[in-house]
């Protein structure tokens, strides 16, 4: 392990000019590099057959094509090798239940890119419920970003006619966006111009907008301030139940939110601001992620409810819907018209619990159909009007099921992916590595049957740890073509600063305590070490955003365990992170290093500050996006840089496009991913080919 810097040191950066995210010598240094790395992993016949099979995968007619119900029609945005930026459109239940079903195109992407000579890319619709005189749905907000980046325009469409609006809203590009309250009105919370926009670059104000008038002409609804995270309205539209909220996010996982009433005033809803709060006709949800010492006093992690009108007349007595235990968190939760799903992490695998409200209670009971040992995701398919849900189950092993079920009855499977490699040869293993604390930390391990237990394995292990996110186990295809069908080990590691054991887990791991989540990580790659699993030369690690500062960590701290990293749109400059892009708004997780006390600690997992030139680290690969403006692509240049300065093994590429997702259509994704497994087997693999 290196050695950690015991108080706040002096840093010249001298590659803070790569910083300069669109700036001519910014671009040749990145084009160069690419190139490097094109010419040396992207040109055998071998890498062209891998990222064909990958692209095979992500263009499948096979993929289930998802949907949301809007109006009596089933929507899905479809991407394939003919429409590569994506069709959206819309068929009906009888016709979705069949294997081929008829889909009317709404809107067609590359063909509106290749009109207005754009590089659209589809950030989804938000549509007007009608109004007591319209039988269905006509107007919807679409939004739309340039090369996949966060900021993005929005335009009003007509869905009848499937135009655009004439003079309809429309929004320029910004980070924000618009949500409806009535045919003639929204909300709009955007960049107005100068300090409109808080310190995370995110709106500071909003403002309720008429047709017809100018957006200069909209009235302010609330101003936050420039240290809060983002400032939102949204108007609830359910039958009986319509309401005007509006949001202060502090910071993640810290907000407020109040109620507006007709003649404008705010009124708080008095919860704690860590709470997760939300309102569904009769009820208002409080989800805890600290205890709450109010009348008997409430743990984190809990799910509380009470009648709305109740708690804002100064009500406290809840129902607690769920409480944690040791091994189990609340991952989720969906209502139907007449019933509340749980969806309950116990040991990271799910399982269902339906509770129903009445003048008597709650009652329990269980979900009819779920399967007991599978990631399940569960959601309405229109809570106004119906119990039915959508199911959708799979595993590391198991393509991805889709299934329609009405709550009481047996769930009836409508789509299912194919099998795109062979796993009959494979199983899943979840273990428990024991961390530098003594905390049990599990990770689930899929490997061949018969692994030969002598530490040849190359194995990949993969992590994230932050903002409360679980990792459950997911189907893909391409992993499995391109890894495990090969021979690779594949391990996946839920360490502190997840979401996997509730508020707790991630809490364990915050700021001064962020060194857990690496010495977890650094157990769960020692135990697999220890069981003969692998060994450090075949052992490589993958992480991306939080996670590729948790891999970052992983090659500058515990490089004696590793024979290469994968580095994906990471976060490596933790002195300068909060004055890059979103950063500012991650300081609840990581903390302000503009404090000399805060710096103290930060600079103990801050890569690019680690990074020590007379060493010798693993093989690296940096990816990152150049239209990225969630985590600045800079991350990843200057540490690949300094790397390169130092003779290190460093491979980097960047993505012109992509934003945070590091790819803006299948084709950049396959070959993205390409590289990715072309570089680890080579490093990893016995023969290394």
């Amino acid at each position: 392990m290196s050695n950690l810097p015991t108080e706040p040191t002096t840093f010249h950066d001298p590659y803070q000019w790569l910083e300069e995210v669109d700036s001519a010598r910014a671009l040749d240094w990145v084009r160069a590099q690419n190139q490097k790395t094109d010419t040396r992993l992207a040109q055998s016949d071998s890498f062209k057959a891998l990222q064909a099979e990958l692209l095979a995968v992500l263009d499948s007619d096979s993929n289930i094509p998802f949907v949301e119900k809007i109006g009596t029609h089933y929507y899905n945005f479809w991407i394939d090798a003919a429409h590569p930026r994506g069709l959206w459109r819309r068929t009906t239940l009888e016709e979705y239940r069949k294997v081929q079903p008829a889909w009317e195109t709404v809107l067609d992407i590359d063909a509106l890119n290749t009109l207005e000579g754009e590089n659209w890319v589809w950030h989804g619709a938000n549509c007007l419920r009608p109004g007591h005189s319209q039988s269905t749905y006509q107007r919807c907000l679409i939004e739309l970003s340039r090369g996949g980046a966060d900021a993005s325009v929005t335009r009003e469409f007509d869905l009848v006619g499937k135009t655009w609006v004439e003079d309809g809203f429309q929004l320029p590009e910004s980070k924000g966006g618009m949500g409806w309250i009535d045919q003639d009105s929204v909300y709009v919370f955007t960049d107005f111009g100068a300090a409109s926009m808080t310190r995370s670059g995110y709106p500071r104000i909003v403002k309720q907008w008429q047709r017809g008038t100018p957006l200069s002409a909209a009235t302010v609804v609330y101003e936050g301030q420039h240290d809060d995270m983002y400032i939102a309205a949204m108007h609830d539209s359910t039958p009986g139940y319509a309401r005007d909220f509006v949001s202060r996010t502090l910071a993640f996982y810290n907000d407020e939110l109040y109620l507006r009433a007709d003649d404008g005033k705010l009124r708080k809803i008095d919860a704690p601001d860590s709470a997760e709060k939300s309102v569904h006709k009769d009820w208002l949800l409080l989800k805890l992620r600290d205890d709450w010492p109010v009348g008997d006093g409430y743990v984190a992690g809990s799910l509380l409810a009470i009648k709305f009108e109740q708690f804002m007349a100064g009500g406290r007595d809840f129902d607690v819907l769920f409480a944690p235990s040791d091994s189990t968190s609340l991952a989720d939760m969906d209502w139907t018209r007449n019933h509340l799903v749980l969806n309950i992490l116990d040991d990271v695998r799910n399982r269902l619990s339906v509770l129903t409200p009445s003048n008597e209670g709650w009652t329990r009971s269980a979900f009819i159909g779920a399967p007991p040992m599978a990631t399940v995701d569960v959601s309405a398919v229109d809570s106004d009007d119906s119990d039915a849900v959508w199911l959708v189950t799979r595993d590391y092993l198991t393509p991805v099921t889709l299934s329609l079920a009405e709550i009481g009855a047996e769930p009836h499977a409508l789509k299912a992916m194919p099998a795109f490699f062979d796993a009959s040869r494979h199983v899943v293993q979840q273990h428990f590595a024991v961390s530098r604390d003594g905390t049990r930390v599990p990770y689930f391990l899929v490997h061949e049957q018969g692994l030969q237990y002598d530490g040849s394995a190359p194995t990949l292990l993969y992590g994230y740890g932050g903002f409360e996110y679980s990792l459950c186990p997911e189907y893909s295809g391409g992993l499995g073509r391109a890894w495990l069908a090969k021979g690779g080990v594949y391990a996946v590691a839920n360490i502190r600063g997840g979401g996997e054991y509730g508020p707790r887990w991630h809490q364990a791991a915050l700021k001064h305590n962020r060194a857990r989540a690496y010495e977890d990580f650094a157990a769960v790659a020692q135990d697999l070490i220890s069981r003969k699993v692998t060994a450090p030369r075949h052992l490589g690690v993958q992480g991306g955003s939080n996670g590729g500062l948790l891999v970052g960590n992983m090659l500058t701290q515990y490089p004696e365990l590793l024979g290469a990293v994968v580095v994906q749109v990471p976060l490596l400059d933790m002195q300068r992170y909060h004055h890059l892009l979103a950063g500012a708004s991650w300081m609840e997780e990581y903390g302000n290093p503009d404090v000399p006390e805060e710096w103290a600690y930060i600079q103990t997992f801050s890569p690019y500050h680690l990074f020590d030139p007379a060493q010798t680290y693993p093989p690296v690969l940096f990816t990152t996006s150049t239209r990225d403006d969630r985590v600045h692509p800079a991350h990843a240049r200057k540490l690949a840089a300094r790397m390169i300065e130092a003779n290190q093994d460093v491979t980097y590429y960047e993505n012109i496009e992509g934003g945070h997702g590091g790819a803006a259509d299948n084709a950049q994704s396959a070959y993205m991913k390409a590289l990715v497994y072309r570089f680890l087997w080579e490093r990893l693999s016995v023969g290394g080919a």
